[in-house]
């Protein structure tokens, strides 16, 4: 248990951050799994739209120091690959 003020007042931020970076979190995996489902199902124009609204979650995600940036760089690459094999195919 925190015995400062200090000591409590970090505490109390760091639930904050925590409930914050949770919601973040939630929403980048969401957005990624939009895209994997819309992949598996064969829907390239839905896999496309859904692809486009994830990237600006993942970098936003990579900006705030959530994820590393390169892993949201690797994401975004492995979803693209993803979707433009569909395509061809």
């Amino acid at each position: 248990m925190a015995n400062s003020a200090q000591a409590r007042k970090r505490a109390r931020q760091a639930v904050r951050r925590r409930t914050h970076n949770a919601s973040l979190r939630s929403r980048m995996r969401t957005g990624a799994k939009r895209v994997v489902r819309a992949l598996n199902a064969g829907d390239a124009e839905t896999a496309g739209a859904a692809l486009k609204r994830a990237e600006p979650v993942l970098d936003g995600a990579a900006g705030k120091g959530l994820i590393h940036k390169n892993k949201a760089a690797r994401h975004k690459s492995r979803l693209n690959a993803r979707l433009k094999a569909l395509r061809a195919s």
